[in-house]
């Protein structure tokens, strides 16, 4: 166990590796918070494409090891739509090849199979198949569930958004399974050294719920708009916590980034400033 700890995932973000010392904890489950457009899907786009690109490249890092694939976990969005948006967001050759190997799973018939959109919009199954799929404990959690049992130790997953099974879990009893599943994917996660992205819009939860989900993660980046002079938008990056990274970025005040977004370089941090 020890040994895995003070392993490192690379983010692929080389403005921000160094920072980490090569990269995150491996077996960290990460809460992407943001506001809306402040950065946190441009994040995730630009860490998978650069991860991606450092599996083909098979160089072997100096402070981490690149994980063993790249799994996208999504509930609402249709795998084509999340592909081109990542080839759209950059200017780099071959992208379409490099994106194309990205393992992608789609809960979505899961998810809408719980509300009012007719079938024929999300569903390529037959009905049969989904009244199994809704009996007994085939729920969303249970299939995610075994989507994370299938995935190589060692690799990067990103669950996008769980702000969509979130907002499906507002009932009390509901709600401890959504926490009890993440508790449970924060030690299975250690156990196999898998890297974990959790995407969240801020301020569609009750606070109290937003806050229960930081505290199961082992660490919250915020991606937030600020005013800036002249009245600009800019948006800002913060470390609001990371378990055992923390205090060398405290100690090094690097708690506070702008961020940058470009096709070219995609997501990068620049102008490091203090939290007083």
């Amino acid at each position: 166990m020890q040994e895995t700890v003070k392993q490192k995932t690379p983010t692929g973000i080389t403005s921000l590796d160094p920072i980490l010392n090569g990269g995150v904890p491996r077996g960290s489950v990460i809460l992407l918070l943001g506001d809306i457009g402040a950065g946190s899907y441009e994040f995730t786009y630009s860490s998978i494409v650069n991860v991606l690109e450092l599996m083909k490249e098979k160089k072997p890092l100096t402070d981490a090891e690149v994980p063993e694939e790249v799994r996208y976990i999504t509930f609402t969005r249709v795998k084509e739509d999340v592909r081109q948006e990542m080839i759209n967001s950059f200017k780099i050759d071959d992208l379409d090849k490099l994106v194309s190997e990205i393992g992608f799973d789609d809960l979505s018939e899961m998810y809408f199979d719980n509300s009012v959109v007719p079938d024929e919009w999300y569903s390529h199954s037959d009905i049969i198949t989904r009244l199994q799929n809704r009996s007994g404990k085939e729920g969303i959690l249970f299939q995610l569930s075994n989507v994370i049992n299938s995935i190589k130790p060692n690799s990067l997953i990103v669950l996008d958004s769980v702000t969509d099974i979130a907002t499906q879990s507002a009932i009390p009893n509901i709600w401890q399974n959504l926490t009890g599943f993440l508790r449970g994917l924060q030690r299975v996660s250690k156990q196999r050294g898998i890297t974990t992205y959790l995407l969240l819009s801020q301020g569609i939860l009750d606070p109290s719920r937003e806050k229960e989900l930081a505290d199961i993660a082992d660490a919250v980046v915020l991606f937030k708009w600020e005013e800036t002079a002249g009245a600009r938008r800019q948006r800002v990056m913060y470390f609001e916590k990371f378990r055992g990274v923390m205090p060398h970025l405290e100690e090094r005040d690097l708690v506070k980034f702008a961020v940058k977004i470009s096709t070219q370089a995609g997501f990068e941090v620049r102008n490091i400033r203090v939290v007083i």
